[in-house]
């Protein structure tokens, strides 16, 4: 027999289905194939979900403000005075370029290596050749110089010196306390200090119109301007600022035309002419990086337009408005049994001495004019018998100083008294910002020479003045004395301006007026 033809059922079962189990198969891979499609297109649907509620999220973090940062990276401002610490760090605070209450623009403060300033301070020890300056800088209110060698103040109370001593029954006990013996020449201190909570200041390069640079260059060179030292060593501190500030992004923009320091001494320190290690000062204003850096100084050379004259630091530090009006009204009250004083020492190192001349014509004429020798009579920042001389006196006498200027015509106006001049530098040029363009309104002009021909013109000057003129003349003095002061740090003064303030707003309009002049623009 031949075999069978048909194959076995399961060979036929895999390759001849019949009708009706075709279809069910057909049908059940059907459904398993949409549904894996399902699946898929489920799955993909998720995800785009997910990934759009990301996005969503990601647009509304970045709309809203941004969180609060760590306290480690969050700005601060204050300096901490009550602590006596100075504070070098900074923050930052987006804020607009110009609003209301900073109508000319803001200031960026670079952040120096310290050697530039803290270091100066910590090491205050060194910062003169014969005693040390610590008590000048620091509030630690000691005056010996071994403890003050061996425990140098870490801090510098924003320049402003030890507490004032000695003033019992000259101001009122309650204004004490805003009462310092502050250097003359601490400036750069006192400025650095007031801009860390200046309210026109933005840690913002982008935002600022002017840029600060608190380098203490008259304390770097302090110790070095006399003998047994050389014109590197003036000049070292100076160019190491200007090596680093000229790789700074806002420097490279404008070559230091937006740029501005406070110089704590007169501006003959800092223009040597040449590198003779026997000539005086540091070339600092002369050197090439500094021709177009605007600087803010105690006496300024009138020939130099980039130069803007500040007023000296006095003792009175004012923590309030109220402390502004009492001493005004002090000042105003005060009776004044001397119409003339004269405060200082002679100098016998110079020929034919002028204050020789106001000495000897003081002592001739004692029922008239109150001398205060300081050859015998200490006369350190603002001390007791000097604030006492002129609160007593109507006019004080005032001949040069170190330059033209002196800080006792400070100290002078500081009392209510009248200044008399003998050189026009004294007055002309000077404290533009600050003072009256008028300087017969508030002071009175004797010229040297004449006084050096017959010295009783001081008298005949002074005595044609009636009582009423006087009296005007101190009012004057009074009504802008504000802006000769430098408040504290974290003072409120309500709408009253400082000397700081002034000269804040001062540098912020020449720069705006810069600024705009360049686009073609005029500042009204």
């Amino acid at each position: 027999m031949l075999p069978s033809s048909n194959p076995s059922p399961q060979v036929a079962d895999s390759h001849h289905h019949s009708p009706e189990k075709s279809k069910k198969l057909e049908l059940k891979t059907t459904l398993h194939s949409l549904k894996s499609h399902i699946s898929a297109h489920r799955c993909a649907w998720l995800t785009a979900t997910v990934f759009l509620q990301l996005l969503i999220i990601l647009f509304l973090n970045r709309a809203s403000s941004p969180p609060s940062l760590p306290s480690t990276h969050r700005p601060k401002f204050e300096s901490d005075i009550a602590t006596h610490r100075h504070n070098f760090k900074s923050g930052a605070v987006a804020t607009p370029m110009y609003d209301e209450s900073c109508k000319f623009g803001r200031i960026y403060m670079y952040d120096l290596p310290t050697m530039l300033n803290k270091d100066l301070l910590d090491n205050c020890h060194n910062l003169d050749l014969w005693s040390s300056r610590c008590n000048a800088v620091s509030n630690m209110g000691s005056t010996d110089p071994t403890s003050l060698y061996l425990n140098p103040p870490l801090v510098s109370n924003g320049g402003f010196g030890p507490p004032a001593t000695g003033l019992d029954g000259i101001i009122p006990v309650n204004l004490t306390l805003a009462w310092y013996w502050t250097d003359m020449y601490i400036a750069e201190v006192i400025y650095h200090d007031r801009m860390m909570n200046y309210k026109c200041r933005t840690l913002n390069q982008n935002q600022a119109i002017a840029f600060y640079i608190p380098f203490y260059v008259g304390l770097a060179v302090g110790k070095y301007l006399w003998f047994n030292h050389t014109s590197k060593d003036r000049d070292y501190h100076s160019e190491v600022m200007l090596n680093w500030v000229k790789d700074q992004p806002p420097w490279k923009t404008s070559n230091g035309s937006d740029h501005f320091i406070m110089l704590g001494r007169l501006t003959w320190d800092f223009r040597r002419l040449s590198d003779n290690d026997n000539e005086w000062g540091t070339k600092f204003i002369y050197m090439p990086l500094m021709k177009n850096v605007l600087r803010l100084t105690v006496e300024r050379s009138r020939w130099d337009e980039l130069e803007i004259s500040v007023p000296y630091p006095t003792a009175f530090h004012p923590r309030s408005e109220s402390d502004i009006r009492q001493w005004q009204n002090l000042i105003r009250l005060k009776n004044r049994p001397n119409h003339l004083s004269f405060v200082g020492a002679t100098r016998k190192e110079i020929k034919n001495d002028f204050r020789g001349v106001l000495m000897n014509y003081c002592k001739s004429e004692s029922s008239f004019c109150k001398i205060v020798d300081c050859s015998i009579t200490q006369c350190y920042d603002g001390a007791p018998s000097i604030l006492e001389a002129f609160l007593d006196s109507n006019f004080c006498l005032q001949p040069k100083g170190d330059g033209f200027t002196r800080r006792s015509a400070f100290d002078c106006m500081l009392a209510g008294a009248i200044p008399v001049f003998f050189w026009r530098g004294s007055f002309e040029h000077q404290y533009q910002w600050h003072l009256p363009k008028s300087a017969e309104t508030y002071s009175v002009f004797i010229d040297h020479k004449d006084v050096r021909n017959d010295t009783t013109i001081i008298r005949r000057v002074l005595e044609k003045y009636s009582r009423q003129e006087i009296e005007k003349m101190r009012n004057t003095i009074i009504d802008f004395l504000p802006r000769l002061l430098y408040s504290r740090s974290n003072a409120d003064l309500g709408s009253i301006e400082d000397a700081f303030d002034i000269a804040m707003e001062g540098v912020l309009r020449r720069f705006k007026r810069q600024k705009m002049a360049a686009g073609g623009q005029r500042l009204v």
